[in-house]
């Protein structure tokens, strides 16, 4: 089993049981053995568990305890972590795009060209929206989309 996905079966009923109180405790190896999806998801996991009135404990890291008198200086410590890690994904999101800006790549959905002359006819003439949107080979919300704007909505 993965570490990096949270659709782990097991570990999905250990929240589930958390929640029904089948036990108190959460004893993992490291923190990177609990969960390797990154700090925020990992801290979100923490928090649930609190919510469950659930301590959790690293076997060899013994700083991560919920359980001992530093629980909210680490609770803080990973929050401080999982936000400069956003931002660190962020930065890095911003700059792959203007990377791609720079190297010509065409960004966002594939442009589509819809002759609207021709769906407005078409609806004038009783045709129904899947009708519409078949002829035309563009989907139903798209010919409402259309239609709802030209009658200004």
């Amino acid at each position: 089993m993965s570490g990096t996905k949270a659709d782990r079966q097991a570990f999905l009923k250990m929240f589930e049981d958390a929640r029904l109180k089948k036990f108190d405790l959460v004893l993992f190896w490291a923190l990177d053995r609990f969960s390797r999806e990154g700090v925020t998801e990992t801290l979100n996991y923490l928090k649930v568990l609190d919510g469950y009135s659930v301590a959790w404990k690293s076997f060899t890291e013994s700083y991560l305890d919920s359980t001992g008198m530093f629980r909210e200086a680490v609770i803080a410590i990973l929050a401080a972590v999982a936000k400069q890690e956003h931002a660190r994904l962020s930065e890095r999101v911003v700059a792959g795009l203007r990377r791609a800006k720079r190297e010509g790549k065409v960004l966002g959905r594939k442009r589509i060209i819809v002759d609207r002359e021709k769906i407005l006819a078409m609806h004038a003439n009783g045709q129904s929206l899947r009708v519409i949107a078949t002829e035309v080979g563009i989907s139903k919300s798209l010919v409402a989309n259309i239609l709802n704007t030209h009658n200004g909505r």
